[in-house]
């Protein structure tokens, strides 16, 4: 496996390093030691898969406040997304940077996000199936999430009109720094 550091600190593309013959190909999709060696995870608590049945499916954007410690690592296992982080640790040089990365079944990256960064993704063709493992439980009291296209993250989605979305998804707040901020400084004064 390859590993390529994306521009928000700790968040990397995984690439297969696939072994072709006449039959096809075989190439690991995990190891704990290259995982571990690459400074990433080898642990995951809960995977989880979504299907999409239409082209224009937006899901996010999600993630899990302080003190989770939720990190993800997602494959695109069926069609096509173009998948997207946004930075929203505030002590990163990154902070409020985005990041987006079309994955497809057929080239089998995956992307590692770390705990607090924004995740959603738009799905590129009909029927499609994202894999995720995460590294901690979901808590539904540390769940936090921002409109897909909030201006304080500039992101520019490949599909933007006619989107399928859920009502929670689609009716985020607008992003607000100052109150995001103390919220996050406040969780991690509760922990010490």
């Amino acid at each position: 496996m390859r590993f390529e550091q994306t521009p928000l600190a700790g968040a990397f593309v995984v690439e297969i390093e696939a072994r072709r013959d006449h039959r096809g190909y075989f190439a690991r999709t995990w190891c704990t030691q290259e995982f571990e060696s690459s400074g990433l995870p080898k642990a995951y608590v809960q995977a989880s898969v979504s299907h999409n049945a239409k082209r224009g499916t937006l899901r996010g954007m999600h993630m899990q406040l302080p003190p989770s410690n939720e990190g993800k690592l997602v494959r695109c296992t069926r069609g096509s997304v173009y998948d997207v982080i946004v930075d929203l640790r505030p002590d990163s040089r990154s902070y409020l940077q985005h990041f987006g990365i079309e994955l497809t079944a057929e080239r089998h990256e995956a992307l590692f996000i770390p705990p607090t960064m924004l995740h959603g993704f738009v799905t590129l063709v009909d029927d499609t199936d994202v894999f995720y493992q995460m590294t901690d439980f979901p808590s539904p009291e540390l769940a936090f999430g921002a409109r897909w296209n909030d201006p304080a993250f500039g992101i520019r989605w490949p599909i933007d009109q006619n989107l399928i979305m859920i009502d929670h998804d689609a009716t985020y707040p607008a992003f607000d720094r100052i109150t995001y901020e103390h919220r996050v400084h406040s969780e991690r004064g509760n922990r010490t």
